[in-house]
């Protein structure tokens, strides 16, 4: 696969969309003979111009991946028509809430038939859309044309080459077979997967439930309340989930547990970390200085998330609470005593 690839654009320069480059790249040179076809390269689109070159000239990107040497075919840009150019199969890798403004200036330079990959976990607000149904609704292809990424990948982890595993998710078994052969790694195994909401709503939620765990360990809860807290919050996913369309064998699977565990047990995720510095007296904006860059999806999801469950009528309890903390006033402690104080029930 890694000789027939071409070129490939990776729309994104933050962690996840420089780790998966890195991932791509490794495997367009991974052929016997180390020789590429002309034009095979691994395009990253960077908003910045700064960093386009730091990562040209060094191969590093120090402002999101510190310390990852870049193979040498992954070439930056902040053109966004360059990037686009030719290429057949576009990675989606800027923040949820930014997709869809994007994609409307990229829309008309992106070619017909092309393979469009969202690599964004959230909801947009608003339109409480998924980020596929955002991809349609902007560019106008069919459902099929579009993939959905996720899984219990932390940026870090993908970048320093630990085993891990992935979901591609897409209606089309042939573009998921696809992409599947682009990504395979012997580091980074990938699976497909045809229901596309489940594996977006696994990924969307998990955020919200991370920021809850982080803030349990803030205030100084341990293991038993950050496994209650998962298992709890995997319910309010599969609720959610379900009523949706998705299938409970995706939630149960990476794309839903194993993300949930990875992204709530992880001091590298940013959720959990932004959920402990609030656990421990930060406020909202406090817990955000130093953080320029970067995203920490489950704020907004938790606003989204909650109104998208409320149009559904399913209830999520942890995500409540945890919207009620970024957006409420209400503190840590309260919201914690709140979920404590439910009435008890069969499980």
């Amino acid at each position: 696969m890694a000789s027939t690839m071409g070129a490939v654009a990776v729309m994104g320069a933050g962690a996840w969309g420089t780790a998966l480059a890195k991932v791509l790249a490794e495997v367009l040179e991974a052929t016997p003979d180390g020789t590429r076809v002309p034009g095979a390269e691994i395009r990253l689109w960077a908003r910045r111009s700064d960093l386009a070159e730091q990562i040209n000239t060094t191969h590093y990107n120090p402002a999101y991946l510190p310390g990852t040497l870049l193979p040498p075919s992954i070439r930056a840009t902040v053109d966004a028509a360059e990037a686009l150019d030719g290429v057949t199969t576009v990675l989606l890798g800027v923040p949820a809430q930014m997709l869809r403004g994007n994609l409307e200036r990229w829309a008309p330079l992106i070619a017909d038939g092309a393979t469009l990959v969202s690599l964004a976990k959230g909801i947009e607000l608003n339109t409480l859309m998924r980020m596929s149904q955002v991809i349609v609704s902007v560019t106008g292809v069919e459902p099929s044309q579009v993939a959905v990424i996720s899984g219990p990948n932390l940026a870090s982890g993908i970048a320093e080459g630990h085993p891990a595993a992935t979901v591609v998710a897409c209606s089309d078994s042939g573009r998921a077979v696809a992409l599947q052969r682009m990504l395979n790694t012997g580091y980074f195994r990938p699976y497909t997967n045809s229901d596309v909401i489940g594996t977006e709503i696994g990924g969307a939620c998990k955020n919200v439930i991370a920021l809850a765990c982080g803030m349990a360990v803030g205030v100084g809860l341990g293991e038993n309340t950050v496994a209650a807290i998962i298992t709890r919050g995997l319910a309010e996913i599969m609720r959610l989930g379900i009523a949706l369309g998705a299938k409970g064998a995706t939630l149960a699977g990476l794309a839903g547990v194993g993300d949930l565990v990875a992204t709530c047990s992880s001091p590298h995720s940013r959720n959990r970390s932004l959920g402990e510095r609030l656990g421990r007296g930060a406020t909202m904006e406090s817990a955000f200085e130093g953080k320029d860059g970067h995203v920490v999806e489950g704020v907004t999801s938790s606003e989204s998330v909650l109104a998208l469950a409320s149009s559904y009528d399913v209830e999520m309890p942890l995500t409540d609470a945890v919207h009620r903390v970024c957006y409420k006033g209400l503190s840590v402690d309260e919201a914690i005593a709140l979920l404590l104080g439910r009435t008890t029930r069969p499980e």
